[in-house]
Formats: C-alpha cells, sequence, structure tokens
C-alpha cells in the first residue's frame, strides 16, 4: 500500500492495521488518525459509514458510525525507541490489551491474501485470456471423435509439419509449399493412464487417402477428392487438405480414429527446447550434416533453439540415411523432451511453466475441439499421469516398396502392422505394466486363470454352435470352417446372428464341459476372461454344445482373438521413454 503521508512504514506493525468493524462484520484498514486513509481495492461501504467516508478523504475519526460498545481501536504499534505521548483525541483512556500473535497473525493474512487473491485472479484470468488469444485452432470437419474424454483411452494425432512459417526458417522446409504431413505420431494413453504408446507413421509410407469434407475459410463445406497409392505425407497441405483429412487417413490406414490433433511447424521445437532451458541428447558418432545445419560431436550434449531443430531434421548421417533413421532419431529426441517436462527441474519452476504456456500456446494448430486454455490443461493433467518407463515409441512396420527400382517409398508389412493397430485399438500396452492390486483383484485374477488349466479334450470331442455377435458379416461361416477343415474341430455347426452384439468374443460352457472350453480356448487363442462359466445349450441333435459368440474384435479365421496376451512384432522397432539412447 502506499505509505505516503503515513510517516515510517517500517515502525507500523501490520497486523493492527486490520479492525473489525462490528457494524459491517468485515475486517478494515485503520491507520493512525493523523493519516490519509488509502482505498483498499475491491471493498465497498454502504450508507456512507466507515470505508465510504474514507473514499472520499475523510479520517477514521470523520465516520458517522457510532462505535460498539466496548470496543475501541488500538493506534498502531510502533517500535519502543523512545517514550511517546498518546495521540492526540485518545489522552486517558486505557490501553486496551494487547492482542495476542495468533490474532494478529489472522488478521495480517486474511487483509493480505485479500489483496492477493484479488490481484491474482485479476491478472490470473487476464493472463488465461492471454494464452487463449494465442491458440490457433482449425476444425476437424467430424474426422474426429468430438475431442478426448477422461474415462476413456485418448488418441491424440500429432503432425509435424515442413511449412516454411516464421521468421528464421527460411532456410528450411519446402520452399513454396503449402507443407506436408512430415511428421505424424498417433499418440494413445490407455484409458487406466498406465500406459502410453506413440505410433510413428513414416512419411513415405503408401497409403490411400479418402475423400475429406473440408470447412473453407468462408465457412462452407468442400469435399477434396481422394488419391490411391500415394505417400501418406500428401493427407496434409496438398490439394487444400487440411489436419482434419489426415486424421481420416490414419483412421483409414489404423482402424483407430483419433480424438483430437495437433499441428507443429519448426518453431515449436526451437521454442518448447527453450522454455524448459534445452534437451539432452546422446550422439555415439560425430555428426556434420549440411542439409540440417547439425554439427555436434560424439557425446551427450544439451541442446534447444537452432539446434535442437537440426537434430531431430538430421537423417543422412545416422542409421541408413532415409526417413525410418530420422523417426528413430526424432523419438529419441521426444523422449528426452518427455524426461525434462516431467523433471522436477522443471515441475517446480513457475518461470519455466510459464514459458512453456507461451511456447505451446503460440507454436501449435490444434482442432477446434481443443482451442481453449482450460482444455489443453485437463489434457495435460491426463498425459501428466503417465510413467516414462511405460510410454513406448512404435514405428509402423514398413518395408520397401516392391514395385519401385530405386527405393523412394514404403508400403505395410501387413502382418505385423497389423499386430501393432490392434493391439492400438483394444488398449493394450506395449511394456509390461504392473499394477497394485488389491486382495479381491488377485483372487478373482487368479480364478479367471484357473479355467485355462486341466485337462482338454481332443480337438474332435469339443461340440460347440458359433454365432455371430459383431464380427463382419459371414465371419461365423468363415470361422466354421476353419474349425472343420484346419482345427479339426468336427462337431460344431452355424447358428445364425446373436442376439446382441459384443465387444469381445466369448465362449459359454457348462462345468462339465470345461475340458472342451480349455480345448477350444487354445485353439481360439482366448483367455481366461473370454471364457464364461454357465450353462450349455442342445443343438440340432439334441446334444449339449458350448457356444462361441464372435464379437467385434474377432480378426479372421485362425487369427489370435487375445490381443492381451500379444507382443509388440520385431517390426515396430520398439524403445521406451525412459531410456537414454544415443543416435548411430
Amino acid at each position: 500500500m502506499d505509505a505516503q503521508g503515513r510517516g515510517r512504514v517500517e515502525d507500523i506493525d501490520p497486523a493492527d492495521q486490520w479492525v473489525l468493524n462490528p457494524e459491517t462484520g468485515e475486517y478494515e484498514l485503520r491507520l493512525a488518525p493523523s493519516a490519509p486513509q488509502s482505498r483498499v481495492p475491491g471493498q465497498r461501504g454502504a450508507g456512507g459509514t466507515g470505508r465510504a467516508s474514507r473514499r472520499r478523504g475523510a479520517p477514521a475519526s470523520a465516520s458517522t458510525s457510532a462505535p460498539a460498545p466496548e470496543r475501541e481501536v488500538p493506534p498502531p504499534r510502533r517500535r519502543r525507541t523512545a517514550p511517546e505521548e498518546p495521540p492526540p483525541g485518545r489522552r486517558g483512556r486505557r490501553r486496551p490489551a494487547k492482542k495476542s500473535k495468533g490474532k494478529k497473525i489472522l488478521l495480517w493474512t486474511g487483509g493480505t491474501m485479500a489483496l492477493v487473491v484479488l490481484a491474482a485472479g485479476t491478472a490470473g484470468y487476464l493472463y488465461l485470456q492471454h494464452l487463449n488469444d494465442n491458440i490457433e485452432s482449425l476444425p476437424d470437419d467430424g474426422a474426429g471423435t468430438g475431442g478426448f474424454q477422461k474415462d476413456q483411452a485418448i488418441n491424440i494425432l500429432l503432425i509435424g509439419t515442413d511449412k516454411r512459417t516464421g521468421s528464421g526458417n527460411e532456410g528450411y522446409g519446402d520452399n513454396g509449399s503449402a507443407g506436408h504431413a512430415d511428421t505424424t505420431i498417433l499418440l494413445h494413453v490407455s484409458k487406466d493412464r498406465s500406459n502410453a504408446t506413440a505410433l510413428s507413421i513414416p512419411r513415405d509410407l503408401i497409403v490411400d487417402i479418402p475423400d475429406c469434407p473440408t470447412t473453407q475459410e468462408d465457412g462452407s463445406t468442400k469435399v477434396i477428392p481422394g488419391s490411391t497409392g500415394v505417400r501418406f505425407n500428401q493427407s496434409l497441405g496438398q490439394s487444400g487438405r487440411t489436419p482434419s483429412c489426415t486424421m481420416r487417413t490414419v483412421t483409414e490406414l489404423t482402424g483407430v480414429r483419433p480424438d483430437n490433433f495437433m499441428v507443429a511447424d519448426f518453431n515449436a521445437v526451437k521454442t518448447l527446447t527453450s522454455a524448459v532451458g534445452g534437451v539432452e541428447v546422446c550422439l555415439a558418432k560425430d555428426i556434420n550434416d549440411p542439409d540440417s545445419h547439425l554439427n555436434l560431436p560424439a557425446g551427450k550434449h544439451t541442446i534447444e533453439g537452432e539446434d535442437a531443430l537440426a537434430f531431430v531434421r538430421t537423417r543422412h548421417s545416422v542409421g541408413f540415411g532415409g526417413d525410418l533413421s530420422r523417426i528413430e532419431i526424432q523419438q529419441q529426441f521426444l523422449s528426452s523432451l518427455m524426461r525434462k517436462l516431467k523433471s522436477n527441474d522443471t515441475l517446480t519452476s513457475p518461470s519455466k511453466m510459464v514459458k512453456l504456456a507461451e511456447a505451446g500456446t503460440k507454436a501449435l494448430t490444434v482442432d477446434s475441439t481443443l482451442d481453449d486454455i482450460g482444455k489443453l490443461k485437463d489434457l495435460g493433467l491426463e498425459l501428466g499421469k503417465l510413467n516414462t518407463k511405460n510410454l513406448s515409441f512404435v514405428t509402423v512396420p514398413v518395408r520397401d516398396n516392391p514395385a519401385e527400382k530405386v527405393k523412394a517409398t514404403v508400403v505395410l508389412q501387413e502382418e505385423p502392422a497389423r499386430q501393432v493397430f490392434d493391439m492400438i485399438k483394444e488398449d493394450v500396452s506395449f511394456t509390461e505394466v504392473k499394477k497394485k492390486e488389491s486382495e479381491k483383484e488377485k483372487k478373482e485374477k487368479a480364478a479367471v486363470a484357473a479355467r485355462l488349466e486341466g485337462e482338454k479334450s481332443d480337438p474332435s470331442e469339443v461340440r460347440v454352435r458359433v454365432l455371430n455377435g459383431g464380427a463382419p458379416d459371414g465371419s461365423a461361416q468363415r470361422e466354421l470352417l476353419y474349425l472343420q477343415n484346419e482345427a479339426g474341430v468336427t462337431k460344431s455347426e452355424n447358428a445364425g446372428d446373436a442376439d446382441a452384439e459384443v465387444a469381445r468374443t466369448t465362449l459359454e460352457y457348462a462345468p462339465d464341459q470345461a475340458d472342451q472350453a480349455r480345448a477350444l480356448a487354445e485353439i481360439l487363442g482366448l483367455s481366461g476372461a473370454a471364457m464364461k462359466p454357465g450353462e450349455s445349450v442342445t443343438n440340432a441333435q439334441g446334444l449339449p454344445t458350448m457356444t462361441l459368440t464372435l464379437g467385434k474384435d474377432f480378426k479372421g479365421p485362425g487369427v489370435k482373438l487375445d490381443a492381451a496376451s500379444a507382443e509388440a512384432p520385431e517390426e515396430a522397432r520398439k524403445s521406451t521413454a525412459d531410456k537414454v539412447e544415443c543416435a548411430k
């Protein structure tokens, strides 16, 4: 507060400046009677009493309100340097009892915190508005799910574009181009937040880009025709395609529909790394890449700004010199950035957090369902629950395009790629996640696992009927043919469609059919959770039979159904964010 006209402010005990007004029931600022009174923001009087009079410049003694009986307003306590005469108008009165230390602290804290909260609230609101103004957004054109949910698995599409925007980026990117989907990562966060998978999609992967309804600048919608057999990076920028088209292409490729997208240009790498004070990287050899401008000796380095951008752009000097090698070095960089973001050095530094908020909101373009700082904060809180050791970096399994003599593009390795996509769709971790379980959960888990233990019947003795409960049309018949012709389950029959669709395939059986159920579970790859002890039904011959209901997780005849028991294929090039690796 302004101490002008009040003498030496350091001689006044702040605790004595706040006094309870018995008429209003609020604490008010009281200074020496001879001093003019300062305004206290946010305090308003009523009926011209007390604070209202002071707002007009009247001294406290001019208040028209009568003091409460037997309550005195003590003068400000001064340091005991020399005896003083009592203030005018107070001579002869008995000095009131000294306030206890606890009451003084309460008064001082209450008054100070009132001002701090008011100031911080106003400044905080203005700052949040400022951050909101930083955020740029684009429509998702219905390509996403409508936004992530706190109680569901999260899929965020992260897109790095090579469009040259901002000062200092003239030497990078595709000159004169609208940009491409140069770096694309589908970040999947599990429903229970125990693990996450960052799936890198090679820019040179040959894909089919679907037709893309796209919002134009005037608000109208234009359908941009799709393309077949083109590079994935053409899903953005080319032919007027926006990030919503990249979302549709990812859904077409993986079967996973993203909730939101975030797009970053070159500035994002520079500003985010500078905001956290640099990111540590490691090189197994000296690198001098004139294309990316990276020039660093072997060893560990803390890089930010231009050096960080050069690091993630280099490819000719690492690995085999192609885009897949660049993906690996980017994954190492992102692992290090994640460790730095979650470190105490960052989380306990208000200045770094403010810089991050500034850099993040300025550098990223998000979809229109994520264009609010509150939503971004909620997403950040969900991502903050992750442990880096359970954040897996995975690359879509690919191979050189056999149609090319000069290898420039890649195509899917169908089987391992589908396995990776299925693990993400079914929320399966690529790492072993150890969870703390209650005794009840342990017993239930043991009981479920026990369903697979024991004798197994010969396949020829297994009697089962097959229902379609959500699998593609014709699945029951195709599975039946597989069981009869390849698995030896000759006593099986097609029972048509189930009464209702189910998410997961189940096998229901009676207690005396447990040996048959275990045999069929082994053939189909069913988990104990998919086995449902219950009752048998009778088939057309009047014989008891089990019921196999194919759910939406059915992948095709002969394909193992339990993704929870699957492991990431070697072709996926898996790494985790907790490990420090050196680029080779």
